[in-house]
């Protein structure tokens, strides 16, 4: 207890939790949220599945990403410091564009309104990359695991403000007040990255955008098992990813109503979670990475079978709550471990770019699942998707066995 409570109490882990949910907030308005949005303004099915592209940027953000390991942010945003004056300045954009969602129009507009999630998406990526940066210089590698519960509780705490609050404000407002009002909580971001402290990295400046450019992908390229590892971190979490991908549009589909989907599937939904974050983060402090890997991704796996029975049930509150819980929970946890796995990967040099690349390559995951969804549970039906979903996970396993002949880092 005296090792948990010592890397858990740890001031550092304060700022990470408050840029968690800083970095929280835009996700699920550009996912599960106008998801719901979406359905209830009776858009068809197959359009609501491929406009889960328009979160690509997450997987794409490895390409600007060594402009931020290159530059100073301009306009006198660099007095702020390295990391901070650049995420100051993001986030400005980030609210003007949610902003411009809100005033998006799905029915009569639907371009626009996705032209706006792409834009949000795009500055909240870049976001993204400057908090992964940030966590990573500012914490230890001792840290790592817990650092990843930490920062995932604050994300997830977003999530539920962004996603099973704002749905329970759509039985009772318009989605255009909906997200305004997100956007006005997006608003105190800046705030908390004026009062976070800088970062000490003292590796060496890149001096050129070429060497920002080529260098941290050389760095990464040239390890032992280089592509074994992005083939891992690209399926690893597939299962999980391919089962929420149309969650919210599934639960609607049992009659559940938007305020049942956000008491469960949102808030408690949420709150395990956190729980499993938190947990996973503790554990590996004493199992380590690899073997918590192999644990957590048995487990996900197996908790989503929970969603076929639930669909085989039809209507039942009670096989909700504990299928929430259980996938949740479980995911949690593999999320904690797998993030910290990401961060092992990094050289301080480039940390902004090689984690983007390497988080884009997990994005992907997420949004290659998203896109073809809808045609496939037209396809075979709820029940055979969900067990297809449990099923994706064995090669992730699979990959696994090979940690042994990675070469994690060339840091000494």
């Amino acid at each position: 207890m005296g090792a948990l409570s010592k890397v858990f109490l740890n001031p550092r882990m304060a700022t990470i939790l408050l840029l968690g949910f800083v970095a929280g907030i835009p996700l699920a308005l550009t996912a599960s949220t106008l998801q719901a949005w979406l359905t209830t303004e009776k858009i068809d099915l197959k359009l609501i599945g491929l406009l889960g592209l328009v979160g690509m940027p997450y997987a794409l953000k490895f390409l600007w990403a060594p402009l931020f390991d290159r530059f100073d942010a301009p306009l006198g945003f660099s007095k702020l410091g390295r990391r901070r004056g650049w995420l100051f300045l993001v986030q400005l954009f980030l609210i003007l564009s949610l902003v411009g969602m809100a005033f998006s129009n799905p029915t009569n507009h639907l371009f626009a309104l996705s032209a706006m999630a792409c834009l949000v998406s795009f500055f909240s990526a870049s976001q993204d990359i400057l908090i992964d940066a940030y966590k990573i210089e500012l914490l230890k590698p001792v840290e790592f695991g817990a650092g990843s519960g930490m920062y995932n509780m604050g994300y997830r705490i977003a999530m539920i403000v962004s996603g099973a609050v704002a749905l329970m404000m759509a039985d009772h407002l318009p989605w255009k007040t909906v997200y305004l009002i997100m956007g006005g909580i997006l608003v105190l971001a800046p705030l908390i990255v004026i009062f976070s402290p800088e970062p000490v990295n003292n590796e060496v400046r890149l001096k050129t955008l070429r060497e920002a450019i080529v260098l941290p992908f050389l760095d990464f390229f040239r390890r032992r098992g280089a592509f074994e590892m992005l083939a891992f971190i690209v399926i690893y979490k597939l299962d999980v990813a391919m089962t929420v991908a149309m969650m919210t549009t599934f639960l609607l589909s049992l009659d559940f109503t938007k305020t049942e989907v956000a008491a469960v599937f949102k808030v408690f939904g949420m709150l395990a979670t956190v729980a499993g974050t938190l947990v996973g983060g503790g554990v590996m402090i004493r199992l380590g990475i690899q073997m918590s890997l192999w644990i957590f991704g048995i487990t996900q796996a197996i908790a989503g079978l929970s969603f076929l029975i639930l669909a085989h049930l039809g209507h039942s509150y009670s096989m909700l709550v504990v299928a929430v819980s259980a996938e949740n929970f479980f995911s949690g946890m593999g999320v904690a471990a797998f993030s910290a796995f990401l961060m092992s990967l990094c050289n301080k040099r480039f940390t902004a770019t090689q984690y983007a690349l390497l988080s884009s390559f997990m994005a992907l995951t997420r949004y290659l699942a998203s896109a073809p969804s809808g045609f496939l549970i037209e396809a075979v039906g709820w029940q055979t998707y969900f067990l297809i979903c449990t099923l994706i996970g064995i090669p992730g396993l699979l990959l696994l066995t090979r940690y042994s002949k990675w070469n994690l880092s060339t840091q000494s």
